[in-house]
């Protein structure tokens, strides 16, 4: 190796370590803290290990608040939201890959406009059609509105050409309709990318917190996240149940993308752009 490539490698190394620190020292100092009473969480001087190490914070979290029925409320709408993201959009996106109609193009770029636009210049008419609808503190209302997303549409799209043809039009020649192609010869080749996004839709919608927290007023149906904000108050606030909320929240997902990661990095690879 040549003297350049070697310092190549070592600000590459240098780089990485940096990235590693900056990521890892907070989920420690998070995991450590919940460990902690509360006026030990932000104690000074601020000391990393717990003194007393207790699991006190998670028997009371679970015993005395009702934190297990708000992180069943996430998995529900969390679950829910992805399952039927995952087949409206497939359904879609093959439509817009394979179905000849007039105006396709044109479908397309109006459903890939909305993309552009950020939650924020949304939420208002969103919540006014919820609330016209009645489904304000309902799970209709967590979950309905949160489905449809032009990602997922554009993502699978992309998948679907890449599909050969060929498959699809021996089996129209066989007689077999639309429906089917979809459904038997489709879908069990496309389980890269609905692993990719499934994950995806999965951490998106069990990190959701701006919407329950408007559509939702009873303590019943929040979220997980929901639940940890409650904790915050402007007298005082119980950052010990917030670090250890933290780090139950925290915990499916990571589990989830840690055992899919390499379905993950195959669904983005065979997701290219194609005209």
């Amino acid at each position: 190796m040549t003297l350049g490539n070697i310092s190549q490698r070592a600000i590459l190394y240098a780089v990485l370590v940096v990235a590693l620190i900056i990521v890892v020292v907070p989920l420690m100092w998070l995991l450590l803290s919940s460990f902690k009473p509360g006026d030990e969480v932000f104690a000074y001087p601020p000391a990393l290990l717990p003194a007393k190490p207790s699991l006190d914070n998670f028997v009371d979290l679970l015993t005395e608040y009702p934190f297990a029925r708000w992180l069943a409320n996430s998995f529900f709408v969390a679950f829910a939201v992805t399952g039927l993201s995952l087949l409206f959009h497939s359904m879609a996106g093959y439509a817009l890959a394979r179905l000849d109609f007039p105006g396709r193009n044109v479908l397309f770029l109006v459903i890939m406009a909305t993309y552009m636009l950020p939650i924020y210049a949304i939420i208002v008419p969103r919540f006014m059609v919820v609330k016209q609808l009645g489904w304000l503190d309902s799970y209709q209302g967590l979950i309905i509105p949160s489905v449809f997303h032009a990602f997922g549409i554009f993502a699978f799209r992309q998948f679907f050409l890449g599909i050969p043809r060929e498959l699809e039009d021996a089996a129209l020649i066989d007689g077999a309709s639309r429906a089917r192609i979809f459904f038997e010869i489709v879908l069990p080749l496309s389980r890269a990318i609905f692993l990719t996004l499934g994950v995806i839709f999965f951490i998106a919608n069990w990190d959701a917190f701006i919407w329950p927290l408007i559509i939702t007023r009873s303590a019943d149906l929040w979220v997980a996240q929901v639940g940890i904000a409650s904790f915050r108050d402007p007298q005082i606030t119980f950052w010990e149940y917030v670090v250890a909320g933290s780090v139950l929240t925290i915990l499916p997902s990571l589990i989830l993308f840690l055992a899919l990661q390499r379905f993950i990095v195959q669904g983005i690879k065979t997701t290219g752009i194609r005209a």
